[in-house]
């Protein structure tokens, strides 16, 4: 399956940000929701099961100057084996956040059940002055299975200088180093990167997580445990509008 799916979000020119294209093909819908008038909330629906081998995926986004954008997602993504001899599944996603511009990207996990072989590259670029809360969350197989093979590939760009660049591959076809140096035996791995001129002080979360600053005006949190549960309640403050992320 091949999918293509675009948002772009706007001013609309009365303090409120409006959907410019809100495009989606199955599995990638997208649904808008929340209050009209204010900042633009949206949902990506998931309309075929998968991904699976040989499925195609990408997601454009694009946050407009003065623009607010959130997006969530109402089901976890569950990345599934499909048939034997087919190339991995692929998932691309590219945003631009505009300056004066804030993106909070907070969908649910993505969950690597066994046997699937899943490749995910994100790439975000944030103008100076714009601001960006960015969350991926990972669960490695499905309740007592082993996990599936999943190489993630994330790059965050501010201001045209890399703030953040990443590559975690779990799974059997990993290298013995790469998920142990990482996950240290836990079976969830959570990720928040914050990026713009407000962002909270650098301090210990609960559980196994902290949120540290990176080189540049940003910070990044990580948290691991045994199921998605402990990332949730060290993540999970962050994601949710505990801090103000509006540009100053």
């Amino acid at each position: 399956m091949r999918s293509r799916a675009r948002l772009v979000a706007e001013e609309d020119g009365r303090g409120g940000t409006r959907p410019a294209v809100l495009h989606g093909e199955s599995p990638l819908l997208l649904r808008r929701t929340g209050p009209r008038g204010g900042d633009l909330t949206v949902h990506l629906v998931g309309g075929a099961a998968g991904p699976l081998r040989g499925d195609d995926l990408r997601l454009d986004i694009e946050v407009g100057p003065g623009a607010h954008l959130t997006v969530h997602s109402v089901a976890a993504q569950l990345a599934l084996p499909g048939r034997p001899g087919l190339p991995p599944s692929r998932y691309e996603i590219h945003a631009t956040v505009a300056a004066g511009a804030t993106l909070r990207w907070t969908p649910e996990p993505l969950i690597a059940a066994a046997g699937c072989d899943h490749h995910t590259r994100t790439v975000v670029d944030v103008a100076e002055g714009g601001t960006l809360l960015w969350r991926d969350d990972l669960v490695c197989g499905r309740h007592h299975e082993p996990s599936g093979a999943v190489l993630s590939d994330t790059t965050v760009r501010y201001a045209g200088r890399t703030l953040y660049r990443h590559e975690l591959h779990v799974g059997p076809s990993a290298p013995a180093w790469s998920a142990a140096a990482i996950l240290g035996g836990a079976q969830a791995l959570g990720t928040i990167v914050l990026a713009g001129p407000a962002l909270p002080e650098p301090r210990l979360l609960p559980g196994e997580a902290a949120l540290m600053p990176l080189a540049g005006p940003g910070l990044l949190a990580t948290a691991v445990g045994p199921d998605i549960r402990a990332v949730r309640r060290a993540l999970d403050p962050l994601s949710e509008g505990q801090y103000s992320l509006r540009p100053v």
